[in-house]
């Protein structure tokens, strides 16, 4: 049994209600660990304990903040295997994606920004003879950060790792289904030497823990990754008090895909697009978009390869499809398969539940599904489903594509699939879409700015963007003469 603490003013502390939650191991539907259900009381503690920290860490020469940071890092990298096979078991992905992705990239958030802040530079304006103008950018203060079940530790550092390097103290807390990477997170920050009150990682509830960092006065801006209604009651909260949002919140991303692509390029990157972490992504593929000329040969073929897909217990290295992360998840998704099935779609692959022999033979796990004949409007066509479902849509002309494709009320992520350099940027421009890969899914450069538009989100992520929001910014005038 795996007891997980909170970190606060640095060290592992028992909730302070001294009640705990079951965590569910979604391979296999057994419980393995215990969970603080964290309260306000908890938040109490660690705002007050960022606040203790924050006048010496604000003023921690950025050479030293990144020494820190990088060395976090070097953790991550010394013990990645033990984080991808806690990052499987709590998540139910495959060790093989949390390998090779999940734990590299939160390696990358924190080595990325914790060398970044050394070249983050002021401006200037001069105004002739008259003065100049610099602008100095201030640390805000103690920070609230709320990261998703789906990409663990990779959107915890995503968070975390820009509010540290400019100089906050954070308040965080992870999903309450997924939290056993931020608790191991917590011991790599004490063994790297971060000081204490600096990173707080609060566990619990997203009515109570996550509400708690949301109303408190003492925590000046929150960065939220997560679904969109909880966005929206996270900004209604928030707004009155004036605090600082981003809100990173969901996608229905269309693959766009034109008969002069790259077949088999598009056809092994839409696999990836529409599937990888069981669909569990907000850029995923959801809604693939095909010119009718090659329509039937691209279905046909794009059907053999799920069909071949490995759906099995995550911690074996061959597995491709693992299971979703709760037993409600994946209700949710076989809920909206039933109801593409009533609003006339086609299930052409998958579908079902999946018992897998042996130990995982409890396990939420459900086929990869590949539906069609559904119109754009229909509510499988509209709203996030987030499991391995993605729809099939053919479409004549460009203008078609366009209307499909910025059908609905998200706008995170496009992956448009065209040899002709002039649609692609022609196409590009046009799209609702914060995101937009051409002949590609989910290359990322972490110096870019990350988010959506519509009801995908508040703000960017990323690069400077993250900075910059992790600052307030001051002008300071100075008369010459």
């Amino acid at each position: 049994m795996k007891i997980i603490a909170h970190y606060i003013d640095g060290k592992l502390v028992e909730p302070a209600n001294g009640r705990y939650i079951d965590n569910i191991n979604p391979s296999t539907g057994e419980l393995y660990g215990k969970i603080p259900e964290g309260s306000p009381e908890d938040v109490d503690l660690a705002v007050a304990a960022a606040t203790r920290a924050f006048p010496s860490w604000s003023k921690t020469p950025a050479a030293e903040r990144s020494r820190v940071l990088v060395r976090i890092a070097d953790l991550i990298a010394e013990h990645s295997q033990m984080l991808a096979e806690a990052e499987a078991m709590d998540n139910g992905k495959p060790v093989s994606l949390a390998g090779r992705m999940d734990i590299p990239r939160a390696e990358d958030n924190m080595r990325f920004f914790g060398t970044a802040i050394l070249h983050w530079s002021s401006e200037a304006h001069i105004m002739e003879d008259r003065a100049i103008n610099y602008t100095n950018r201030k640390p805000i203060g103690v920070v609230g950060c709320i990261s998703p079940w789906n990409l663990p530790l990779y959107l915890f550092t995503w968070k975390i790792a820009p509010a540290l390097a400019a100089g906050n103290c954070v308040v965080a807390k992870p999903s309450e289904l997924t939290p056993m990477t931020a608790f191991l997170f917590s011991k790599l920050c004490i063994e790297a030497g971060l000081p204490a009150g600096v990173l707080n990682i609060v566990h619990g509830l997203g009515t109570t823990t996550g509400e708690a960092i949301v109303n408190h006065t003492g925590i000046k801006a929150v960065s939220f990754t997560g679904g969109t209604a909880t966005g929206s009651r996270i900004a209604a909260v928030a707004a009155p008090r004036f605090k600082k949002l981003s809100l990173e919140l969901g996608g229905k991303n269309p693959f766009i895909v034109f008969d002069d692509c790259d077949l088999d390029k598009a056809l092994k990157t839409v696999v990836r697009a529409a599937f990888t972490n069981q669909g569990q992504i907000c850029l995923c593929g959801s809604r693939i978009l095909i010119q009718s000329g090659i329509y039937d040969r691209f279905v046909s073929a794009l059907i053999e390869k799920v069909s071949a897909m490995k759906v099995g217990d995550p911690m074996l290295q061959d597995t491709q499809t693992g299971a979703l992360v709760s037993e409600a998840h994946m209700n949710k998704v076989l809920g909206y398969i039933d109801l593409a099935r009533q609003e006339g779609g086609t299930v052409r692959c998958g579908g079902k539940r999946v018992i897998v022999e042996g130990p995982c033979s409890g396990g939420f796990f459900i086929e990869p599904t590949i539906i069609d004949g559904l119109g754009p409007d229909c509510r499988t066509n509209q709203e996030e489903i987030f499991g391995p479902v993605v729809t099939l849509q053919s479409f004549e002309t460009e203008t078609e594509a366009l209307r499909l494709a910025n059908a609905t009320q998200y706008g995170l992520a496009a992956s448009l699939w065209t040899t002709d350099v002039n649609r692609a940027h022609r196409f590009s421009a046009a799209l609702e879409s914060g995101i937009v890969w051409v002949n590609t899914w989910l290359l990322r450069d972490l110096r870019t700015p990350f988010g959506g538009v519509k009801h995908s989100g508040v703000g960017r992520e990323g690069g400077w963007e993250a900075l910059r929001f992790f600052t307030e910014p001051q002008n300071v005038c100075i008369e010459i003469g």
